[in-house]
């Protein structure tokens, strides 16, 4: 597929593209800052501005392009990861207008051009739960994508306001448009480096529920999402199948949720923030853990 991906250069873009491009896909990576990595090609746009969306969403990928001389091909798919990470980067409204007016560009551009295939991540701040003042539970364990969603900070905030654009957006095309509720996106080398400290001190992690997303089984759920059509609009929790300290799962619901209902039996080491819905609908399965870089301290 001919892919045009915003925010390839971030963290999680940075691994998925070359997965992407692993799976044969040619991907144009739209991002403030190229990415320097074989096999990618750049295009700097600032995705609040319309007209650089739309004119980057009707452009060549490469000088090859020219060769046919049949004009312009059509991008097949956009992937959608382009925003202002987190809380505490910029100005909070600065935070919520590059999030929203760029998700609204982006996908205002692809559907305007025909592309029928469109994948933006959303984020498991939706729920609340993650940039709260203080503690706040989820409603339920463990957390599906039919837990309430109402955030308080601007990052969320945005967020929650994509997956109702993109609905819109779906509704108006009939295109397939999918929102992925990011966990905690960890690169293989934050194993080593940060997760001895989890092991240490579980209450590092109580804001993400205690799950995570490994960037390479991210980049196979990206390629199922892109494998499977006539959804429409649709969201998914993205996690991997087990959680992301030391503690067994039954402990964790005593410690921290002992007063949040517990809708269903969970695993030994089972992640609270379930993906069960991307493993029905796509056939998504999470292959990474952080056990296969560290010793579990408790054995």
């Amino acid at each position: 597929m001919r892919i045009l991906f915003t925010g390839g250069t971030g963290k999680a873009g940075r691994h998925v593209i070359p997965y992407l491009i692993e799976q044969g896909h040619r991907v144009l990576n739209v991002d403030l800052q190229p990415l320097d990595l074989p096999g990618v090609e750049n295009r700097i746009v600032d995705i609040t501005d319309p007209g650089q969306v739309y004119d980057t969403m009707s452009s060549l990928v490469g000088f090859d392009e020219l060769d046919p001389g049949t004009g312009v091909p059509k991008f097949d798919a956009v992937v959608h990861f382009a925003a202002v990470a987190r809380i505490l980067i910029t100005s909070d409204g600065e935070c919520f207008r590059v999030n929203t007016i760029g998700t609204y560009n982006v996908i205002d551009a692809a559907v305007r051009f025909g592309v029928r295939k469109i994948i933006f991540a959303s984020s498991e701040t939706a729920y609340g739960v993650c940039f709260a003042d203080g503690v706040r539970k989820p409603v339920y364990l463990p957390i599906d994508e039919d837990h309430p969603t109402v955030p308080e900070d601007s990052y969320a905030m945005s967020k929650v306001c994509n997956e109702a654009t993109a609905r819109g957006f779906q509704r108006r095309s009939g295109f397939d448009i999918y929102g992925l509720r990011l966990n905690n996106v960890i690169a293989p080398d934050e194993y080593t480096t940060d997760f001895p400290a989890y092991m240490e001190n579980p209450d590092l992690r109580r804001r993400s529920t205690f799950s995570y997303i490994d960037v390479r089984d991210l980049g196979q759920l990206v390629q199922k999402c892109l494998e499977t059509d006539g959804l429409g609009y649709e969201v998914f929790n993205v996690s991997n199948d087990d959680h992301s300290v030391s503690l067994t799962t039954p402990e964790l619901l005593e410690r921290y949720y002992a007063d949040v209902p517990v809708r269903r039996d969970v695993g030994t080491h089972e992640t609270l923030f379930s993906s069960a819905k991307a493993k029905q609908m796509l056939g998504y399965q999470p292959q990474h853990s952080w056990r296969d870089h560290l010793d579990d301290p408790r054995g």
